[in-house]
Protein backbone atom coordinates (compact mmCIF):
# COMPACT_ATOMS: atom_id res chain seq x y z
CA UNK A 1 0.00 0.00 0.00
CA UNK A 2 1.37 3.33 -0.92
CA UNK A 3 1.19 5.52 1.89
CA UNK A 4 0.57 9.45 1.58
CA UNK A 5 4.38 10.72 2.16
CA UNK A 6 5.12 7.99 -1.28
CA UNK A 7 2.30 9.93 -2.64
CA UNK A 8 3.39 13.31 -1.86
CA UNK A 9 7.14 12.79 -2.74
CA UNK A 10 5.46 11.06 -5.87
CA UNK A 11 4.12 15.19 -7.08
CA UNK A 12 7.65 16.41 -6.19
CA UNK A 13 9.40 13.75 -8.20
CA UNK A 14 6.97 14.94 -11.12
CA UNK A 15 7.47 18.62 -10.84
CA UNK A 16 10.71 18.17 -11.07
CA UNK A 17 10.86 16.10 -14.34
CA UNK A 18 8.83 18.97 -15.66
CA UNK A 19 11.27 21.90 -14.07
CA UNK A 20 14.11 19.76 -15.54
CA UNK A 21 12.98 19.40 -18.77
CA UNK A 22 11.95 23.10 -19.35
CA UNK A 23 15.60 23.57 -17.89
CA UNK A 24 17.12 21.59 -20.45
CA UNK A 25 15.54 21.50 -23.88
CA UNK A 26 12.29 24.12 -23.65
CA UNK A 27 14.76 27.04 -24.02
CA UNK A 28 16.66 25.52 -26.89
CA UNK A 29 13.51 24.85 -28.54
CA UNK A 30 12.03 28.14 -28.29
CA UNK A 31 14.88 29.58 -29.59
CA UNK A 32 15.02 27.46 -32.55
CA UNK A 33 11.08 28.06 -32.98
CA UNK A 34 11.53 31.57 -32.49
CA UNK A 35 14.22 31.46 -35.20
CA UNK A 36 12.37 29.32 -37.82
CA UNK A 37 9.47 31.65 -37.22
CA UNK A 38 10.88 34.62 -37.76
CA UNK A 39 12.87 33.60 -41.60
CA UNK A 40 9.12 32.25 -42.03
CA UNK A 41 7.64 36.28 -41.71
CA UNK A 42 10.45 37.86 -43.14
CA UNK A 43 9.96 35.54 -46.50
CA UNK A 44 6.41 36.68 -46.24
CA UNK A 45 6.60 39.96 -45.72
CA UNK A 46 9.24 40.43 -48.31
CA UNK A 47 6.95 39.04 -50.87
CA UNK A 48 3.67 41.03 -48.94
CA UNK A 49 5.41 44.16 -49.93
CA UNK A 50 5.02 44.93 -53.46
CA UNK A 51 1.25 42.77 -53.07
CA UNK A 52 0.45 45.43 -50.50
CA UNK A 53 1.54 48.64 -52.72
CA UNK A 54 -0.67 47.29 -55.70
CA UNK A 55 -3.77 46.06 -53.62
CA UNK A 56 -3.46 50.20 -51.90
CA UNK A 57 -3.71 51.68 -54.93
CA UNK A 58 -6.38 49.75 -56.02
CA UNK A 59 -8.54 49.86 -53.15
CA UNK A 60 -8.03 54.01 -53.55
CA UNK A 61 -9.64 53.71 -56.96
CA UNK A 62 -12.39 51.45 -55.95
CA UNK A 63 -13.31 53.89 -53.03
CA UNK A 64 -12.93 57.05 -55.64
CA UNK A 65 -15.61 55.07 -58.07
CA UNK A 66 -18.16 53.71 -55.30
CA UNK A 67 -17.93 57.73 -53.68
CA UNK A 68 -18.80 58.80 -56.99
CA UNK A 69 -21.51 56.23 -57.27
CA UNK A 70 -22.99 57.25 -53.98
CA UNK A 71 -23.13 61.31 -55.59
CA UNK A 72 -24.50 60.14 -58.93
CA UNK A 73 -27.39 58.14 -56.63
CA UNK A 74 -27.70 61.57 -54.69
CA UNK A 75 -28.39 63.43 -57.61
CA UNK A 76 -30.98 61.26 -58.92
CA UNK A 77 -32.93 61.56 -55.94
CA UNK A 78 -32.77 64.98 -56.23
CA UNK A 79 -33.95 65.26 -59.67
CA UNK A 80 -36.68 62.68 -59.22
CA UNK A 81 -38.05 65.36 -56.39
CA UNK A 82 -37.51 68.15 -58.73
CA UNK A 83 -39.49 66.50 -61.43
CA UNK A 84 -41.95 65.42 -59.31
CA UNK A 85 -42.58 68.38 -57.37
CA UNK A 86 -42.98 70.50 -60.62
CA UNK A 87 -45.34 68.09 -62.12
CA UNK A 88 -47.48 68.36 -58.72
CA UNK A 89 -47.53 71.99 -58.16
CA UNK A 90 -47.33 73.56 -61.61
CA UNK A 91 -48.03 71.22 -64.52
CA UNK A 92 -50.45 69.28 -62.90
CA UNK A 93 -52.40 68.36 -59.59
CA UNK A 94 -52.17 66.23 -56.27
CA UNK A 95 -54.75 64.37 -58.13
CA UNK A 96 -53.20 63.29 -60.52
CA UNK A 97 -50.10 63.06 -59.60
CA UNK A 98 -50.68 61.04 -56.54
CA UNK A 99 -51.13 57.34 -58.14
CA UNK A 100 -47.91 58.41 -60.19
CA UNK A 101 -45.86 58.89 -56.82
CA UNK A 102 -48.05 55.41 -55.91
CA UNK A 103 -46.14 53.71 -58.53
CA UNK A 104 -43.15 55.02 -58.16
CA UNK A 105 -42.68 54.27 -54.45
CA UNK A 106 -43.54 50.60 -55.08
CA UNK A 107 -41.44 50.41 -58.17
CA UNK A 108 -38.79 51.74 -55.25
CA UNK A 109 -39.81 48.69 -53.22
CA UNK A 110 -39.89 46.33 -56.10
CA UNK A 111 -36.23 47.61 -57.08
CA UNK A 112 -34.79 47.34 -53.09
CA UNK A 113 -36.86 43.39 -53.37
CA UNK A 114 -35.10 42.50 -56.50
CA UNK A 115 -31.47 43.23 -55.03
CA UNK A 116 -32.29 41.25 -52.52
CA UNK A 117 -32.96 38.72 -55.07
CA UNK A 118 -30.41 38.69 -56.93
CA UNK A 119 -27.81 38.84 -53.98
CA UNK A 120 -29.33 37.47 -51.23
CA UNK A 121 -28.74 40.43 -48.85
CA UNK A 122 -30.95 43.36 -47.59
CA UNK A 123 -30.83 46.21 -49.05
CA UNK A 124 -28.80 48.30 -46.34
CA UNK A 125 -27.04 51.39 -47.96
CA UNK A 126 -23.59 50.46 -45.98
CA UNK A 127 -23.41 46.56 -47.18
CA UNK A 128 -24.45 47.94 -50.61
CA UNK A 129 -21.60 50.77 -50.62
CA UNK A 130 -19.28 47.75 -49.16
CA UNK A 131 -20.62 45.56 -52.05
CA UNK A 132 -19.62 47.81 -54.62
CA UNK A 133 -16.41 48.53 -53.13
CA UNK A 134 -15.29 44.71 -53.23
CA UNK A 135 -16.65 44.52 -56.75
CA UNK A 136 -14.86 47.39 -58.12
CA UNK A 137 -11.68 46.43 -56.61
CA UNK A 138 -12.08 42.73 -57.60
CA UNK A 139 -12.73 43.93 -61.45
CA UNK A 140 -9.90 46.21 -61.22
CA UNK A 141 -7.04 43.30 -59.35
CA UNK A 142 -8.69 40.61 -62.55
CA UNK A 143 -7.36 43.74 -64.82
CA UNK A 144 -3.86 44.52 -63.42
CA UNK A 145 -2.82 41.10 -63.04
CA UNK A 146 -3.27 40.49 -59.03
CA UNK A 147 -4.19 37.38 -57.29
CA UNK A 148 -6.32 38.93 -54.54
CA UNK A 149 -7.00 34.79 -53.14
CA UNK A 150 -2.96 34.69 -53.05
CA UNK A 151 -2.81 38.10 -51.17
CA UNK A 152 -5.36 36.88 -48.79
CA UNK A 153 -3.90 33.99 -48.25
CA UNK A 154 -0.08 35.27 -47.32
CA UNK A 155 -1.76 37.87 -44.94
CA UNK A 156 -3.68 35.36 -43.39
CA UNK A 157 0.22 32.97 -42.78
CA UNK A 158 1.45 36.54 -41.56
CA UNK A 159 -1.27 36.96 -38.88
CA UNK A 160 -1.17 33.30 -37.71
CA UNK A 161 3.35 33.49 -37.66
CA UNK A 162 2.44 36.83 -35.65
CA UNK A 163 0.34 35.05 -33.13
CA UNK A 164 2.58 32.41 -32.97
CA UNK A 165 5.44 34.30 -31.60
CA UNK A 166 3.30 35.92 -29.45
CA UNK A 167 2.41 33.20 -27.72
CA UNK A 168 5.88 31.63 -27.49
CA UNK A 169 7.66 35.08 -26.08
CA UNK A 170 4.52 35.23 -23.84
CA UNK A 171 5.89 34.28 -20.56
CA UNK A 172 2.66 32.44 -19.65
CA UNK A 173 3.17 29.85 -22.22
CA UNK A 174 7.20 30.21 -21.40
CA UNK A 175 7.02 29.00 -17.46
CA UNK A 176 3.92 27.55 -17.13
CA UNK A 177 4.21 25.32 -13.75
CA UNK A 178 3.51 21.37 -13.97
CA UNK A 179 -0.39 20.73 -12.91
CA UNK A 180 -0.93 18.78 -9.31
CA UNK A 181 -2.17 14.86 -9.23
CA UNK A 182 -5.83 15.45 -9.44
CA UNK A 183 -6.70 11.58 -8.10
CA UNK A 184 -3.58 10.37 -6.61
CA UNK A 185 -3.54 6.26 -7.35
CA UNK A 186 -0.26 5.69 -8.34
CA UNK A 187 1.39 2.29 -8.00
CA UNK A 188 5.16 1.56 -6.53
CA UNK A 189 6.15 0.77 -10.10
CA UNK A 190 4.84 3.89 -11.38
CA UNK A 191 6.75 5.82 -8.55
CA UNK A 192 9.95 3.57 -8.88
CA UNK A 193 10.39 4.61 -12.71
CA UNK A 194 9.60 8.20 -12.22
CA UNK A 195 12.63 8.23 -10.17
CA UNK A 196 14.73 6.43 -12.32
CA UNK A 197 13.72 8.97 -14.55
CA UNK A 198 14.51 11.85 -12.81
CA UNK A 199 17.87 9.86 -11.97
CA UNK A 200 19.07 9.19 -15.50
CA UNK A 201 17.67 12.98 -16.81
CA UNK A 202 20.11 14.59 -13.80
CA UNK A 203 23.34 12.28 -14.71
CA UNK A 204 22.67 13.45 -18.32
CA UNK A 205 22.72 16.70 -17.24
CA UNK A 206 25.66 16.84 -14.79
CA UNK A 207 28.31 14.35 -17.18
CA UNK A 208 28.30 17.45 -19.55
CA UNK A 209 30.70 20.37 -18.69
CA UNK A 210 28.58 22.83 -20.69
CA UNK A 211 25.12 21.74 -18.13
CA UNK A 212 27.45 22.38 -14.89
CA UNK A 213 25.52 25.19 -13.41
CA UNK A 214 21.81 23.63 -14.73
CA UNK A 215 22.82 21.14 -12.44
CA UNK A 216 23.63 22.82 -9.45
CA UNK A 217 20.00 24.71 -10.06
CA UNK A 218 18.56 21.11 -10.22
CA UNK A 219 20.42 20.03 -6.84
CA UNK A 220 19.55 22.85 -4.77
CA UNK A 221 16.00 22.39 -6.16
CA UNK A 222 16.39 18.55 -4.49
CA UNK A 223 17.68 19.53 -1.68
CA UNK A 224 14.82 22.16 -1.06
CA UNK A 225 12.07 19.37 -1.52
CA UNK A 226 13.73 16.75 0.58
CA UNK A 227 14.10 14.29 -2.83
CA UNK A 228 16.88 11.25 -1.86
CA UNK A 229 19.37 12.50 -5.34
CA UNK A 230 22.27 14.64 -5.75
CA UNK A 231 23.74 15.54 -8.37
CA UNK A 232 27.71 13.92 -9.09
CA UNK A 233 30.60 16.17 -7.30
Amino acid sequence: KITSEELTRLGDVQALVAQLYETLNVGEHQIRKERELNSKLEELNEKLGPMEVKKSELDQKASRRTNYLTWVGLGLMSVQFGVLARLTWWEYSWDIMEPVTYFVTYGTAMAAYAYFVLTKQEYILPDVKDREHLLTLHKAAKKAGINLDEYNAVKRQVAEIEHDLRRLRDPLYMHLPAPPPKTPTYSASEIAASKKLLKQALEKATDSVVNKNTAAKISSLLESTGNPFRSKK
